[in-house]
């Protein structure tokens, strides 16, 4: 058994071989965490924290989830990689349900949200030029987060994310979000695809009004673009529904996924129908890793769980009950299990840091904004928990 020392040894090791040897792209909180269970996470003292982040709405299922482990051990036991030159049964089947459980009709597997992004936009560009030359252009929201690859970094509508990694990819066209006179302006029939979130996440948890997607179809089907809906942080169950579109009744051309699909493995997918479905050929795209029988296996058992302890509906209703319980505190947004809370002073940063030491953990996507993103299997019980938590973690960054 490892003692307290040794813990704090081990700690003091992983501190110092993370600041010399890793790229330092990560502003690290100050704890190491060692363990996970339901929605707790251990760090190396044997301290407690609830987990109100979920890995940033990854770990969907929550921490150590018997059934998940038992599928991703079994499988690892099978076979883990066999490459995309042939054919493996979890992943035939993952893309089945996937199909089953939505509104497309194909499916292409990455590794993370961002490569499914990649994947659409490379999909929509070749759709675009398959129909004119000049039909390439690219439609995106300010304030939007796709990703930190190039296409993906450039697809996201802030300044910030640009400046360092000029030139960027260019054909990329940007609106103020739920400004349906910006898009309809800003979509011609050089437009090849208008890439959204139905809930921006990253900069604070903004939903789009339904007013505002429904324009968007409508003018895709007007100028002969694809409508991509990035829902890697709203699907699977984020929102209360499987998929966040279906919160609005406005399906979209292509979706992409990752976070929660793996709870914990890495996965991402691009789902597309209709010509969206058939661009892609031998060839136009691919990745080594993706799709392989470990994170598929990983992926079809967090579909079993969702389903067999009703996650989607649970996230609907412990989400509504977590909201009325934050509003005491601030203005929360959002949907399902999927939350921002907009606080009256700039002190969010300042909140984290105070609920990370009383055993809290969330995350500030702005000076004024928490961002809360716990695991679909929350409880209202944990919900009040982290509610009174974070109150005095609010009381405590105020006095600082």
């Amino acid at each position: 058994m490892t003692t307290t020392t040794e813990a704090t040894k081990t700690e003091s090791d992983s501190r110092q071989w993370d600041q010399s040897h890793v790229m330092t792209t990560y502003a690290r909180q100050s704890v190491e965490l060692v363990r996970g269970e339901g929605c707790w996470l251990f760090d190396t003292d044997g301290k407690r924290y609830l987990d109100f982040l979920s890995g940033i709405a990854v770990c969907s299922v929550g921490h150590a989830h018997p059934y998940l482990t038992k599928a991703i051990a079994d499988q690892a036991a099978t076979l883990m990689h066999a490459s995309n030159l042939y054919l493996t049964q979890p992943q035939a089947r993952l893309a089945r349900r996937l199909i089953e459980l939505s509104d497309f009709e194909r499916v292409f597997f990455c590794n993370s949200g961002a490569e499914a992004n990649e994947a659409a936009i490379k999909l929509s560009r070749k759709y675009g030029r398959s129909i004119a030359e000049s039909k390439v252009r690219i439609v995106t929201a300010t304030n939007s987060f796709h990703g930190r690859t190039l296409a993906a970094v450039t697809a996201t509508g802030q300044p910030k994310y640009h400046e360092p990694f000029a030139p960027l990819p260019p054909g990329f066209d940007y609106v103020p979000f739920n400004d349906i006179a910006a898009l309809e302006a800003a979509v011609t029939d050089n437009t090849c695809a208008v890439l959204l979130e139905p809930i921006q996440g990253e900069s604070g948890v903004h939903p789009a009004t339904p007013e505002y997607l429904a324009k968007a179809r409508e003018l895709c089907d007007k100028h002969g673009a694809l409508l991509i809906f990035d829902e890697v942080q709203t699907g699977v169950g984020r929102t209360g529904k499987m998929w966040a579109y279906q919160q609005y009744g406005v399906i979209p051309d292509v979706m992409t996924l990752a976070k929660g699909l793996g709870g914990g493995v890495p996965i991402g997918a691009c789902l597309a129908r209709g010509a969206a479905a058939e661009t892609l050929k031998p060839g136009d795209h691919g990745s080594t890793f993706a799709g392989n029988p470990l994170c598929t296996a990983a992926a079809n058992a967090v579909l079993d769980i969702l389903a067999d302890e009703r996650l989607t509906q649970n996230a609907a209703t412990v989400g509504a009950y977590l909201r009325e319980r934050l509003a005491s505190l601030g203005a929360p947004r959002g949907m399902g299990l999927m939350i921002g809370l907009e606080l009256d002073k700039p002190i969010a940063k300042k909140v984290v840091s105070e609920a990370l030491a009383l055993g809290l953990i969330i995350n500030a996507t702005g000076d004024t904004t928490l961002r809360i993103i716990p695991a679909l299997i929350l409880t209202k019980e944990l919900a009040d928990e982290g509610v009174n938590l974070l109150e005095k973690a609010i009381r405590n960054a105020e006095a600082s």
